[in-house]
Parts: structure tokens; sequence; C-alpha cells
């Protein structure tokens, strides 16, 4: 693959317009300002973290984790849609939906090392009501219309489990059906 000359990599990792993560041992290597600002936090907080401070909970972090390295498929990337949490500023701890993509620099190891990126999607999902950790992962694959016995399997749980969550959320939701649910997850 052809290299471009002249283009300062650096200078375009700083200024990409969506926040990226270099990672090792899901451990934040190094980040761009984008993700500074999204997360209201200075490089300074986030270099040599855990991604744990990015999280609503250690739960969340711990299970998501086991999902990125279940679910690497064979060009070594993963993409989902969760809540994450604010790290500092004025908006301190406040729970948003993220857009998160990784590719692992080794499938065969994909939290050894690897690169990240992460979008907001706080402007068009917002979070609407409290939820449980096991709840934003079952909001989470209900929005991209996956059925409850894939959710299950995903998860490691029973599809009656699953059931049992997206009732949960309907009634938080006040929606009638699952398509409603969908709707008014994503803010509709």
């Amino acid at each position: 693959m052809a290299v471009a000359t002249g283009v300062d990599y650096a200078r375009a990792f700083a200024l990409a317009p969506v926040g990226l993560v270099v990672s090792r041992n899901r451990a934040i290597v190094d980040c761009n300002q984008h993700l500074c600002e999204m997360f209201g936090a200075d490089r300074d907080q986030l270099i040599g973290q855990s991604f744990q401070v990015l999280y609503p909970t250690a739960v969340e972090f711990e299970r998501t984790g086991a999902r990125i390295a279940l679910a690497m498929d064979a060009k070594g990337h993963y993409a989902d849609d969760r809540i994450m949490q604010r790290v500092g500023g004025r908006f301190k701890g406040e729970a948003f939906w993220c857009h998160v993509v990784g590719r692992a620099f080794d499938r065969n190891a994909p939290h050894a090392a690897g690169v990240w990126s992460f979008e907001d999607l706080s402007s068009r999902r917002p979070v609407q009501a409290t939820l449980t950790p096991r709840e934003r992962e079952v909001a989470a694959h209900l929005m991209t219309g996956l059925t409850s016995k894939e959710i299950a399997k995903l998860l490691g749980i029973s599809h009656r489990t699953v059931e049992i969550y997206r009732a949960g959320l309907m009634r938080k939701y006040q929606a009638s059906t699952t398509a409603d649910l969908a709707q008014r997850l994503l803010g509709g």
C-alpha cells in the first residue's frame, strides 16, 4: 500500500472529526482533542488510564471487553452503540450514547493493542431514562434490530431474560411495541 507523501499523520490524528484512541491492554495510550472534548477531560487525565473511566460502571466495562474479545471478526474489528459517561467538565458523570468502532492490531489478541473511534450520538439519541447496565446492553442491541434470541446469545443469557429486560424497557419508555421502544430510545 502506498503512503501519501507530505501528509502530517500526527496532525490528521489530532484534528480528526471523531474521537480517536490508540490503546494497549484496554488502556489509553494516546487520544485526540475531539475525544477529550467529547468526554470533558484533558488529554493528561486520559493518557495511561483504563477505558473503564469512560464507562458508567465497572460491570459494563468488563462485559463490553468480554463481548469485544468474542466478537472480533476475521478482520479484527468491532463496532457497537453503547452508553458511555463523561469524565469531567460541567457534564461530569453524564451518560450519553456513543458509536464505537475499533480495530485490533492483532485479531488474535484483540485487547493487546488497537485503534478506536468514538462518535457522540447524544444530539440525535438522548439518554431519556435511568437504565441499569444490562438494560443499556439490551437497549443497544434492540436498536440494531436483533431478536431476543440473538441478543441472548451475544450477552450469554437466556432469551427469556432478554424478554424480561425488553418488557422493563417498554414500561420505562411507555412504549407499546418493540418498534415504538426503538423509536423512543432513538429520541424520536
